[in-house]
């Protein structure tokens, strides 16, 4: 009976607090916009961890990380999960966020706390009366894909404070080492890395003489040989030949067009690019060191005029790399894909833009690259983007803002929906090598669609790919790439990189700021004027757009 006399009060209080609570939630509403107490969000987490079966806690995973296995899950997770989870797993998606609860973010403690077989529990089994599906497969008796997530989610997972504190020393005190230090224990990366554009767009002729693509011979605009030529710079579009004189390197007059297999001369004009005044019309006369070395190295000294390596080496975009290897650990070395999208894609930005130093001229000499910077710094600090006044054609942009010269991949994106929703360049590309063109980590109108789908928030809104694109699965125009990114912007002669703003630009821009739309830029045998009648019969096309 006293029992009872102890309990009745605690169980009248419980019911009181629960009515009280009742009442404040019918008054406020069950929008799932809301965003859950902290009360709630204790006992729903407590609740579902209490529920994981003992067993299932404490299985261990059959799978160890490797650069393959992380790769497959990523894709498995983009398929899967990204649209609430996002792409970094931070949970701040369109979805999420209208989800109650709301995702958790899968890289903060709460859910890195959990044990392995906790994790896969709940991503095979979801979770009740939330946004949570259950992605088991009854059939099969081992799910490895579930296993492999949990791998991903785990390197997902944020820096600790120590760890942080121990990047901001490692930062003051650490050297660069050059790629081949970080082999040994990455070797499936660097075996990757090694046959990617970023690590030969520089070559030494004397130890790759394959290097040299044209037939010097047939120059009949700069006569020189394989012994004035220090350095290979290009393979992709162009190649140009870098003769050393005392301690600098300066470009010879002529360059070799890939595409087309013709040579080329090669100097900067007047009037096309900004450094161009501060320097003598003579190629000799323009050392590459302050116009391009800083881009294609690690760590170029301006005073003593060396690198570390030559190249886009695993420090250009990790930091220097000592302590690291010394003592590897995630806290001694930087990792663009665990830092905010700023700071991360500032580490690509820093090379592909067009803008100049915040200081200039330095020693006397005018640089063309963000001397001082390095990944984990804010290269605001250090750098300016090419400023652009809309309507105006410069020797960088279109009057809309679009670039029309190579190297301005970032001027295009930071303008763009893409950046502003968090996106980062290696949400698409995997500089450390694929099988894809350009890096992507999947062909591009495979990556595309992860996440524009058909009928996805993210558009397009038809049911089918054709009828977005109104034209035949497979062929170029029904293509992503070949609308949202055309290949407008000049490296060499013709030949022409992809836009990064992806935004369409429609047929009247081009006959307001001759700017190159996609459509006559296919069907050349067209006026802007059919493109335009032609888009006009497309239903789900705003009208308000094509003008």
């Amino acid at each position: 009976m006293k029992r009872w006399k102890t309990l009745l009060p605690v169980l009248f209080a419980v019911a009181i607090a629960a009515a009280i609570y009742g009442a404040v939630l019918i008054r406020r509403g069950f929008s799932a916009t809301e965003e859950p107490s902290t009360l709630e969000k204790i006992v729903a987490r407590t609740v579902r961890n209490l529920s994981i079966p003992r067993k299932a806690r404490n299985e261990e995973n059959p799978w160890k990380a490797s650069p393959e296995i992380l790769r497959e899950a990523r894709e498995d997770f983009t398929d899967r999960c990204a649209v609430c989870h996002g792409n970094d797993g931070n949970g701040q998606t369109q979805v999420g966020r209208n989800l109650y609860p709301k995702p958790p973010d899968l890289r903060a403690p709460q859910t890195q706390n959990l044990t392995d077989g906790q994790i896969r529990y709940i991503i095979q089994n979801g979770v009740r009366l939330t946004g949570m599906p259950a992605w088991s497969h009854p059939h099969e008796a081992q799910d490895d894909d579930s296993w492999k997530l949990v791998l991903f989610i785990r390197d997902l997972r944020q820096l600790s404070a120590g760890e942080k504190s121990m990047q901001q020393a490692t930062a003051a005190s650490a050297h660069y080492t050059g790629s081949p230090a970080c082999e040994k224990c990455h070797q499936q990366i660097y075996e990757h890395w090694k046959k990617t554009p970023m690590a030969n767009v520089v070559r030494d002729p004397r130890e790759h003489p394959e290097a040299i693509l044209p037939d010097l011979a047939t120059n009949p605009l700069a006569k020189f040989t394989k012994d004035q030529i220090a350095l290979v710079y290009g393979s992709l579009w162009k190649q140009r030949y870098f003769t050393k004189i005392g301690d600098d390197l300066f470009p010879e007059p002529a360059q070799w067009d890939v595409t087309h297999r013709v040579w080329r001369p090669y100097f900067v004009a007047k009037g096309t690019d900004w450094w161009e005044p501060f320097y003598p019309p003579d190629n000799m006369q323009r050392p590459t060191g302050p116009t391009c070395d800083g881009c294609h190295s690690v760590d170029y000294n301006i005073r003593t005029k060396k690198v570390v390596e030559w190249n886009v080496g695993c420090e250009r975009c990790h930091g220097p790399g000592s302590e690291h290897v010394a003592h590897p650990s995630r806290g001694n070395i930087l990792n663009p894909a665990r830092m905010d999208y700023v700071p991360a894609n500032d580490t690509c930005i820093q090379c592909h833009s067009q803008g100049r130093p915040l200081t200039n001229p330095m020693e006397g000499k005018y640089y063309d690259w963000p001397v001082g910077y390095r990944p984990g710094l804010n290269l605001r600090d250090f750098w300016q983007l090419e400023e652009h006044a809309l309507g105006e054609t410069t020797f960088t942009h279109f009057p809309d803002g679009t670039a029309h010269k190579n190297r301005m991949q970032g001027n295009d994106f930071v303008q763009s929906v893409m950046y502003r929703r968090g996106i980062t360049c290696f949400t698409c590309h995997d500089v450390h090598g694929t099988e894809n063109n350009a890096q992507l980590r999947k062909p591009a109108d495979k990556l595309c669609l992860d996440c524009h789908g058909p009928m996805s928030l993210n558009g397009p809104r038809t049911v089918t790919l054709e009828e977005h694109t109104h034209h035949k699965a497979g062929t170029p125009g029904s293509e992503c790439v070949s609308c949202h990114m055309p290949k407008i912007e000049t490296t060499i002669a013709d030949v022409k990189v992809r836009a990064h703003t992806f935004a369409f630009i429609s047929p009247s821009m081009t006959d307001k700021y001759k700017i190159p739309n996609p459509c006559t830029s296919c069907h050349t045998d067209k006026s802007t004027a059919w493109a335009t009648e032609a888009l006009r019969h497309w239903p789900e096309r705003s009208p308000w757009r094509l003008d």
